[in-house]
């Protein structure tokens, strides 16, 4: 040790080699000492925590069993059982394989493996372990029965396939039932059932089928390219995008998913920020977005649907009445069945004083979505204003549309009372008829320009109709009160407020 400190150059070198050689060969002295207890230490621990389901904690035990004794096949065997026990079925069976590697006889890792196999539809190495565990226990029964699955599987897989390449897609799912029963993490057989169903025009089944398929395989690109593709095709934007960057995860520089995923971002944040948009109340740029993502995607039959829905809320909330009722009907030929759609409908009618209408698209909303509040209080509320308005209608009888301002209704107000005023007519007959449609026009006059009033009658009751008070404490002139009943000539004065 001495000579080292002292030495120098080349011989400083090789004396650094020498004591680097002899503090490894301390440690590993060290080490392999301590190796055997380490490693029944572990197994031990292992053993006590899976028994406790404590699988995570166990594992790490037999991770480290492992580390430290490389070549006991049951130190696989068993990190193999927690990984079965925590349902990693493909992290357990290298472990399987290694332990019959070490230990070529070993039934249980034969039969554990054998098992996995025909689960993955992997019928020929299924058949050598169960075969090589009944040359070891020919009476074992569990192998016997595993070993008549795998001879039942391949037949079945022959005849899918047979229905398959003769067009029978029917047949082929009928096989393949079966098929998946037996083997339920084949990724192929599920791929081909999800086939089928897309030829068969069900992209929901096909959708059922390829979810766990895509994930049955290490790299299934493809598998996670046809789930967006599917729900990009069903208006499930965000779904889509989810599956599209799975694929990208895999193989970023994949150009066929890398294609797909720039335009299902572009429609997804058009239709996220429509949404958006109308939350703000922001509803004239909604409805420019929602027309951008009709450019976007012209070809799926469900976003033009859904722009349309929305195009269609949005101007019953700008009150275009006229616009709505359009582009309402035709969101409703598009999807006779939304009820949404009938819903918003119904309010444009009800803007453009339409009762009749109104109720009946509120009749068939219930039909489609019976749960719905919003549709059930708009129906009653269609119900009412249609019961009034075939008493009085105070919008119409000033001649202006129910989104009408203060000043449009005294405007109005002032034209009708100028032309119906008794005092132009000359008979008694015409002076009467006067006199009744003046009171209307007042009346309407009374209820449109008081906001607690107009509320009331845009929620169905005609607050100067003694019927519909309650408690006796709403106003109800013109009833109690007749400008003309006094006897006398009533001369007539506009009001400016």
């Amino acid at each position: 040790m001495e000579w080292c400190l002292r030495a120098g150059g080349s011989s400083g070198l090789l004396c650094s080699l020498a004591l680097l050689c002899v503090l490894l060969d301390i440690q590993l002295d060290g080490v392999l000492g301590a190796t055997q207890a380490e490693i029944e230490h572990h197994l031990e621990m292992g053993r006590k925590l899976l028994a406790a389901g404590q699988l995570a904690e166990a594992l790490s035990h037999y991770h480290s069993a492992v580390e430290g004794d490389s070549e006991n096949y049951l130190t696989y065997y068993k990190r193999a059982a927690v990984f079965l026990a925590m349902g990693r079925s493909r992290s357990a069976l290298p472990d399987l394989t290694h332990a019959i590697q070490l230990k070529p006889d070993f039934l249980p890792a034969r039969l554990q493996r054998g098992n996995i196999l025909l689960k993955q539809g992997n019928t020929q190495e299924a058949r050598e372990d169960f075969e090589m565990v009944l040359r070891g226990s020919a009476d074992h029964s569990e192998a016997q029965e595993q070993l008549m699955k795998t001879n039942e599987l391949e037949e079945l897989q022959e005849e899918a396939h047979a229905a398959y390449h003769q067009g029978d897609y029917s047949g082929t799912i009928n096989a393949l039932e079966r098929v998946i029963e037996i083997s339920p993490w084949d990724p192929e057989s599920r791929e081909l059932r999800a086939d089928c169903y897309m030829r068969m025009g069900d992209p929901q089944k096909a959708i059922q089928d390829l979810t766990p398929a895509a994930r049955l395989r290490n790299d299934n690109r493809a598998a996670f390219l046809k789930l967006s593709k599917l729900h990009y095709s069903l208006g499930e934007h965000h779904e889509s995008l989810n599956h599209i960057r799975e694929c990208l995860k895999l193989d970023q520089d994949d150009k066929e998913c890398f294609s797909h995923y720039k335009q299902v971002k572009k429609l997804s944040k058009q239709l996220d920020s429509a949404e958006e948009l109308i939350n703000e109340d922001r509803y004239q740029e909604a409805i420019d977005k929602y027309e951008s993502v009709m450019k976007t995607e012209p070809n799926v039959q469900s976003y033009i649907n859904r722009a349309k829905e929305r195009i269609c809320f949005c101007l019953v909330k700008l009150q275009l009445a006229a616009e709505a009722i359009d582009v309402c009907s035709e969101a409703h030929q598009r999807d006779p069945r939304n009820a949404n759609v009938l819903r918003d409908r119904a309010e444009a009618y009800i803007l453009n004083q339409d009762y009749e209408k109104a109720v009946e698209d509120y009749q068939e909303a219930r039909e489609f979505d019976g749960d719905s509040i919003a549709i059930k209080d708009g129906l009653e509320r269609a119900q009412k204003l249609l019961k009034i308005s075939r008493k009085r209608d105070y919008y119409k009888i000033l001649g202006v549309s129910r989104n009408a301002n203060k000043q449009e209704i005294i405007k109005a107000y002032r034209k009708l009372a100028q032309q119906f005023h008794p005092d132009n007519f000359k008979s008694e007959a015409e002076k009467k008829e006067a006199e009744k449609k003046f009171i209307d026009i007042a009346s309407a006059k009374e209820v449109l320009t008081d906001p607690e009033m107009r509320q009331k009658f845009d929620e169905g009751e005609d607050p100067l109709d003694p019927e519909s008070q309650q408690g006796g404490g709403q106003r109800a002139w013109p009833f109690h009160f007749n400008p003309f009943e006094s006897g006398g000539s009533y001369h007539f004065k506009f009001e400016y407020n």
